[in-house]
This record gives structure tokens, C-alpha cells and sequence, in this order.
């Protein structure tokens, strides 16, 4: 007897000493398509890190029901085909519940017209701003399942209008990124300033990724604009601003949220930007905002002003706090739980570890939460949009500094007086 009770007593210890091993074991995988090479490579890279620091946080404070939340990361290289490919076989092949990404949105809008939405597949991008993306919303296109931690360009090119006439730019060139991203900016743009009394002497749309802007620089300059609008990314961007100064151009700059970027301006030459301006989308500093801020160039190496950067975090963040909320990899579950991580009414949550704990405690006892991050606390629309603040900011001894904030109050006021 004692010996059958000795042998009962050692299985069961094996029994639970392998179920531990294996909730240590317990992987939650969520896809991520970013651009980590090619014009918005500087985007991707911390994009992605920064979902990862996210995940790192979350798992450290217990993980999502004890499984850790693991990224499989694949490279869009900036296009939006290679982009589909690598969505279609995180989707139907590793059987992912949610992809967070692309950054820019000529990788997004494919990814989510061709994979995503048809397979209702929760898809969040961190920095895709075309206003294409909530028409496809309002058309019914994409069931309802897209989400992104950015406001939309119609928002920001009201913002940038203003701004511009308010520094002083009159009589505007613009070169812009032929694509989705650059051409919904400038329309919205073009009108907002317009109608505030600007003029616009030329507009010129590229190709990217060429070796040679001078034919679009020698474009732009005609009709003697005093300042340039350069839509771009910060290597295609740093190439068109540099021709822009050697060819003699005014060195007047306006620029859109992804040339907040300190590559950028080392490529150009801080003493050639001594007037440059540009808007982002904006944030109001939270306690995610500070622990941010704080820890993620040592986690990443990355500056934690890179592009796309901070709302990856929160991308992330968001998502890991929608899987635990919805207690299944189900993506249906996820999609609701989605607005569920931002409830106004919820218990306001912060980035890091200690705060992540206190979130996955409140969601196990059924209390609604409330993620703050580090863009500032937000609430998404029934198109997967945020409102937010706008960022106003410019180039000083070569570091991109805060000239203001335009309220969403004040952009929406502006709109509606533009209507």
C-alpha cells in the first residue's frame, strides 16, 4: 500500500510538474508585417521594436491566461505586394489571430483589402493615416476589423494648412511620394490652404526610391515659391531636400509626421534646416508617455522620437490587452475586445510592467479597463479611427522640438468653418 501510494504520489508530481512546464511553454503568436527595409525601413524597425517591448511588458507581468505573447515579425520591404504575400502566410498558414502593421499605407490598404478583411482577421496599423482607410471602413469593406493608432491625413492636412499659413508660407511647391499616403495628404492639404489663402505654385508627385529627384526639384522650383511642402520618407525625403538646396531653393521647409526623424535630418544638414516645420500626429503625455520615453532606447537602441515609434508601443499594448480581454485567440472576440482595452469608463491603465498586472487583474475579475499610452488616452470609432491632438513641432540646433499643440476641437472647428 504505501508503496502504491508512493508510485501514485510521484505520477501525480510528474502530471503537474509537466503542466507547468507546459503553461511556461504556452506561446500566443501574433503576426507583424513592417516595413524594415526599403523607404520606411527606419519605421519599421522601431515599429516592431516597440511591439515587442509591449509584449516583454505584458508577458512580465503574467502574460495573456500564462501564455506568452510572441511577435512572428515579417519584412513588407515597403511594398505592398511582397506585403500581401507575407500576410497571406501569417493568416492561413500560422493561423495568427491578429497582424499589427504595415506602418505606411500603400502596405496596410492592400494587406487589408486582400487578406485581413476576407478572412476577418483583426489587422492594426500603428502609422497608416490615409483617409482611404476609413472610406473602405464606411463602405462596408472591411468588416469591421481594422484599427489604427493614427489619426486620419484628413485631420492632419487641416492641421499642416494652418500651421503653414501661420509660419508665414504664402506661396507653396509641393513634392509629394506618389502613393495612397502622399496624394490624400496633399488634397486635403491643398484645400485647407487654399482656403486660408495660401497658393500653391506647383505640385509634383514622385516615384520612389529613384536616384534622382533633380527633374522633380527643377518642377517644383518654377513660380518662385517661398517654402517647399516635402511629403516624403526620410530617405527619399532627405534626397529630394538636399537637390531642393543645391539647386538654390528657398531653405523653407514644411514637412508631413514621418520627417520627424533624426536620420533625416543628419542626411540634410541641420544648418539647412534651420526653417523647417512639420505636424504629427499628437500626443498628451501620459504616465505611458514618461516610462516610454525612459526605457525604450535601451530596450531597442532606437530613439524613442523615431517615426511610428511611440503608437507602435501602444499598438501593441492595446492588442495584448484585446486578446486577454477576450480570453480566446478567437478574432471575432478580439475585434469587440478591441474597444473593450480603451473603455472610457474603465480603470485607467499605463504602460509597464506594474500597470499591465494591474490590468490583467481587473480583466480577470470582469472590471472594465482603460489603456492610456503613450500617444495619450484614446477611443476608437466604429471605422477602427482615434481622434487626437496634433503635434506642432520644429527643427532646432538639429532636434525636432514642440511649437504647439492644435486641439481636435480646433481641427474640427477649422473644418467645419473650410466646409
Amino acid at each position: 500500500m504505501a508503496k502504491t501510494i508512493l508510485q501514485l504520489t510521484t505520477a501525480l508530481a510528474l502530471v503537474t510538474m509537466a503542466g507547468a512546464a507546459q503553461a511556461a511553454d504556452c506561446k500566443i503568436t501574433v503576426g507583424l508585417v513592417m516595413e524594415l527595409t526599403g523607404p520606411a525601413g527606419e519605421y519599421g524597425q522601431a515599429g516592431a521594436k516597440s511591439v515587442e517591448m509591449a509584449f516583454r511588458d505584458i508577458n512580465a507581468a503574467g502574460g495573456v491566461r500564462g501564455c506568452d505573447l510572441i511577435t512572428d515579425t515579417r519584412d513588407s520591404q515597403s511594398q505592398g505586394n511582397i506585403a500581401v504575400d507575407a500576410a497571406t502566410q501569417l493568416v492561413q498558414v500560422k493561423k495568427v489571430p491578429v497582424i499589427i502593421g504595415g506602418i505606411i499605407s500603400s502596405v496596410s490598404i492592400p494587406i487589408l483589402t486582400s487578406v485581413t478583411a476576407p478572412a476577418k482577421i483583426v489587422q492594426v496599423s500603428p502609422a497608416s493615416s490615409s483617409p482611404t482607410l476609413t472610406a473602405l471602413g464606411r463602405d462596408g469593406k472591411t468588416n469591421g476589423i481594422f484599427f489604427r493608432t493614427i489619426t486620419s491625413d484628413a485631420l492632419q492636412g487641416v492641421a499642416a494648412a494652418k500651421y503653414a499659413v501661420d509660419k508665414g508660407f504664402k506661396k507653396l511647391s509641393i513634392i509629394h511620394v506618389n502613393n495612397d499616403f502622399g496624394v490624400n495628404m496633399v488634397a486635403e492639404f491643398s484645400r485647407a490652404y487654399k482656403a486660408l489663402g495660401g497658393t500653391i505654385v506647383s505640385d509634383t508627385p514622385y516615384n520612389e526610391k529613384q536616384s534622382s529627384y533633380a527633374s522633380e526639384v527643377t518642377a517644383a522650383m518654377a513660380g518662385e515659391p517661398d517654402g517647399l511642402y516635402l511629403v516624403s520618407t526620410p530617405v527619399d525625403g532627405a534626397t529630394v531636400a538636399r537637390t531642393w538646396i543645391s539647386q538654390g531653393g528657398v531653405q523653407k521647409f514644411l514637412l508631413n509626421d514621418g520627417m520627424n526623424s533624426p536620420d533625416f535630418i543628419e542626411s540634410v544638414g541641420a544648418d539647412y534646416l534651420k526653417e523647417a516645420y512639420g505636424t504629427s500626429s499628437g500626443t498628451s503625455p501620459t504616465a505611458s508617455t514618461e516610462y516610454f520615453t525612459k526605457n525604450y532606447k535601451e530596450f531597442s537602441g532606437i530613439e524613442p522620437t523615431n517615426p511610428a515609434a511611440d503608437r507602435s508601443y501602444d499598438a501593441g499594448a492595446i492588442v495584448g490587452l484585446a486578446i486577454a480581454i477576450a480570453g480566446s485567440e478567437d478574432p471575432a472576440k478580439i475585434k469587440d475586445a478591441m474597444y473593450k482595452a480603451v473603455d472610457p469608463a474603465g480603470t485607467p491603465i499605463f504602460a509597464g510592467k506594474e500597470e499591465f498586472a494591474k490590468a490583467l487583474g481587473l480583466i480577470k475579475d470582469g472590471k472594465p479597463i482603460r489603456y492610456e499610452g503613450v500617444i495619450g488616452p484614446v477611443a476608437f470609432d466604429k471605422y477602427g479611427d482615434i481622434t487626437g491632438p496634433f503635434r506642432l513641432w520644429k527643427i532646432v540646433d538639429g532636434k525636432v522640438a514642440t511649437d504647439g499643440e492644435m486641439t481636435t476641437d480646433d481641427v474640427n472647428a477649422l473644418q467645419a468653418k473650410l466646409q
